[in-house]
């Protein structure tokens, strides 16, 4: 339909609203493109689930009041199938919260009875969806059976044109679209960046080592560049994870779902694909830290916020390998260690492995923990030798507890 739309180069990071069990991300897999399926309502959280257990990202994330953890210009093309999401309700709140999360110059793809049934009341909702993308600026390209395809702009001109009193306004330019923990949705626009951050990445694979625009917009205390600090992340997880392959034999080992539980610019993400290993990353990115998520999806790598004093939004045993870097020593003044600890072993599949590269100061009480929670465990030295600052813990969750 649209010969733009270029599968595993433009287009890398996709949103699949409504997902069932992920059919669409599975199959896009194929191309080079990492779909983060969501469920859309309560009622199809157990979807979330088999999709997890095909080895495919996903997660619950609600239209309801608040938005989603994602950042603003996430993903490249956002999709929605049969999602039953009455998009065009409270003045199109809900569409407004996508074009949040859709890059500029981005896809939105509309597979629904409106599209193509002749019924009165359908055709009354597609004409009011016309008329609610055209108000916010959305080019609508082409419709196709029951296929319907809009484009996000590139800048803000349309907006600054529209008629005044024109809904849903642009929202206020204190607004901050990348802060999304606990805050409600907005009737709003949300502008674009005047310099085109955000807008202009390059193709995959290039964008995965590129350090990306908004960098210069990550509020960092630090005296090097944001460039050189990006360059130096990505050499350093480079380093480490060739480090894993070569002595603790990485390649025999079985993970599809895994997750970063402090990701920075996703640099151990960056490392494995590198590698060439078959898995998917989770980043997660801490709300006490930096907020590095638009970062992240700028390189072609798909995350999400979280606090680590609360539960992550997933089922029980629906990850195969969780990394934690520097993590309990940032998070213990803020939580309970031990609290954050059963949450990993709460997500971690039996038979799955947990790293912690962490403090030598805080190593004993997480050996502690990890023993009372019944996990094997090994300390080891990192590559600076015995006289590091900080240590890995090789944990293994068993299949069958003692």
């Amino acid at each position: 339909m649209i010969p733009e739309i270029t599968f595993g180069r433009h287009i890398r990071v996709v949103l699949d609203v409504g997902c069932g069990v992920a059919s669409f991300g599975a199959y896009l897999l194929s191309r080079n493109v990492l779909t983060m399926s969501v469920a859309p309502k309560d009622v199809h959280e157990n979807q979330i689930q088999f999709a997890l257990e095909r080895g495919v990202p996903a997660m619950a994330s609600v239209f309801a009041t608040r938005r989603l953890l994602y950042p603003s210009q996430a993903f490249d093309f956002i999709h929605c199938s049969r999602c039953r999401i009455n998009w065009t309700r409270d003045d199109g709140i809900l569409l407004a919260e996508v074009d949040r999360m859709l890059r500029g110059g981005g896809y939105f793809v509309w597979a629904a009875q409106p599209v193509y049934k002749h019924e009165e009341a359908l055709e009354e909702q597609w004409e009011e969806m016309l008329n609610l993308t055209t108000r916010l600026c959305w080019n609508f390209l082409k419709k196709d059976g029951y296929i319907a395809v809009w484009q996000k702009p590139s800048n803000n001109s349309c907006y600054l044109n529209r008629e005044e009193g024109t809904t849903p306004p642009l929202c206020d330019p204190r607004d901050d679209p990348d802060n999304v923990w606990y805050v409600n949705l907005k009737p709003c626009i949300s502008r674009l960046p005047e310099n085109g951050y955000g807008t202009n990445v390059p193709e995959w694979p290039a964008r995965l080592e590129t350090p990306p625009d908004r960098l210069q917009t990550i509020k960092l205390d630090a005296f090097t560049s944001r460039p050189e600090l990006f360059r130096a992340e990505s050499k350093y997880w480079n380093e480490i994870v060739q480090q894993y392959v070569d002595t603790l034999r990485w390649k025999e080992m079985r993970m599809r779902n895994v997750m970063d539980m402090r990701a920075g610019f996703g640099g151990f993400a960056a490392a494995l694909i590198s590698q060439n290993f078959d898995n998917w990353v989770m980043n997660v990115v801490p709300v006490s830290g930096t907020n590095t998520l638009p970062v992240i999806y700028d390189r072609g790598l798909i995350g999400v916020m979280h606090d680590w004093c609360e539960a992550f939004d997933t089922y029980p045993r629906t990850y195969d390998f969780l990394h934690a870097a520097n993590l309990l020593s940032a998070e213990c003044k803020r939580c309970n260690i031990s609290s954050i600890m059963l949450e990993m072993d709460r997500i971690l599949r039996p038979g799955g492995q947990v790293y912690i590269r962490d403090s030598v100061t805080i190593m004993d009480e997480i050996q502690d923990i990890a023993k009372a929670m019944g996990w094997q465990f090994t300390l080891r030295e990192t590559a600076e030798g015995p006289h590091a600052s900080y240590s890995v813990l090789v944990c293994d969750k068993h299949l069958l507890h003692a």
